[in-house]
């Protein structure tokens, strides 16, 4: 193997392990869990049918959530007059009810500022510890009983009674954060309202109640599953600087790491130079290749067919029991014949050997004439090797 195949080698392992390692470590994403246009028993489509029914202000959100408070972006490079008049173009200036169902629990991409001025969260999906509640419970709400498929609570002696919203003894299922004027309501099951709950109308008027409360305007995260609309794709096409940016340090690490075993690897020597081993010359078959061409250039195929057939015939009388005097072919014909009950054309190519006939003329073998003759002795030498 030569240096650049060598390279080459070493270079599609490496990306093919990065490739690997890409697909095992990046986080993963639900398209359709907890999405308002899946059909599936974590999607909740069913839920805001029934809020559509009931006449809610509610409307799916397909862009980056940034969109809701652009006055509250950083922009350095603006002078101050125009940072003034870009505050007063907020595209939502009136505050507004945001639902996101996310079973990561997320908030590091919500403006705590936007919050402060009156806006709501409501995050069906937070992080809550694991208690010693049962997974299944039933819990008793004013709009009824609430079904719910978690062992997560938070612990409630830090909220006061206000700030719980649904609870039982181990804990609280929904709780509320005051953050300013606005709040964040967190609720530790992502399938509060989910499709699978469409026989316990307790859980969908529960949900809508908690988004419906303070009369803002309903809208619901659905750029967070995929969905997004024109405007919003073209506004997040990343360049690879922005990409890197956003993809996890560990995976990035790893990839390094592995990217630089594998050159390491590709100028290491594991152990001593082994020199090549030249194969040893076999005289016998070379000097037998050389009379083979000298002999058939020299158009000798009747001295090949007398050496050979001598031979073969010695070996033959023996087999028979004849001894190892050469005799006539026409004898050894018979002897053959009597012993093994085979025809006597099995030994056609005796007949070449006939002395009577090689003291009168010298016969051209051509190479088809000495390729059959041949076949018919490595016929009689298979049935030699039965006899002996």
């Amino acid at each position: 193997m030569n240096r650049r195949t060598r390279w080459l080698g070493l270079g599609g392992l490496a990306l093919a392990v990065m490739l690997l390692l890409t697909l095992l470590l990046a986080p993963h994403s639900s398209q359709s869990s907890g999405s308002t246009y899946s059909r599936a028993p974590d999607g909740y489509g069913a839920w805001y049918a029934y809020m559509q029914e009931q006449k809610q202000p509610i409307q799916r959100w397909q862009r980056p959530l940034s969109d809701l408070w652009p006055d509250l972006e950083n922009q350095p490079d603006l002078p101050p007059v125009q940072q003034v008049t870009q505050r007063t173009n907020s595209l939502l200036a009136k505050p507004i009810t945001l639902l996101r169902v996310d079973g990561a629990g997320r908030t590091g991409d919500i403006n705590r500022s936007w919050l402060e001025r009156g806006n709501r969260l409501v995050l069906v999906g937070a992080i809550a510890p694991v208690s010693d509640a049962p997974f299944e419970s039933a819990l008793e709400s004013p709009v009824g009983a609430v079904k719910i498929a978690t062992s997560r609570r938070y612990r409630s002696g830090s909220l006061t009674p206000d700030e719980v919203q649904l609870a039982d003894r181990f804990g609280a299922v929904v709780w509320q954060e005051q953050v300013g004027r606005g709040e964040i309501i967190s609720v530790a099951t992502q399938h509060l309202a989910a499709n699978a709950y469409q026989d316990a109308p307790g859980n969908f008027k529960f949900l809508a109640q908690l988004v419906a409360e303070s009369r803002h305007p309903i809208y619901i995260d659905e750029f967070l599953h995929g969905y997004r609309d024109k405007a919003a794709t073209q506004k997040t096409a990343q360049s690879l600087p922005q990409y890197l940016a956003k993809t996890p340090l560990l995976l990035l690490a790893v990839q390094a790491l592995v990217l630089t075993l594998a050159l390491i690897w590709g100028e290491q020597r594991f152990g001593r130079p082994q020199p090549l081993i030249e194969p040893s010359p076999n005289n016998s078959q070379a000097y037998i290749s050389a009379m083979a061409e000298v002999l058939q250039k020299a158009n000798s195929g009747d001295f090949v067919v007398q050496t050979i057939g001598r031979a073969e015939q010695l070996r033959l009388q023996q087999a028979l029991g004849l001894g190892r005097v050469p005799l006539e072919p026409q004898v050894v014909l018979d002897a053959w014949v009597q012993r093994t009950g085979r025809p006597a054309s099995e030994l056609d190519w005796l007949n070449s050997l006939d002395s009577r006939e090689s003291e009168h003329r010298i016969q051209r073998w051509r190479d088809p004439d000495l390729r059959r003759w041949l076949a018919q002795l490595q016929t009689t030498q298979h049935q030699l090797d039965r006899l002996e």
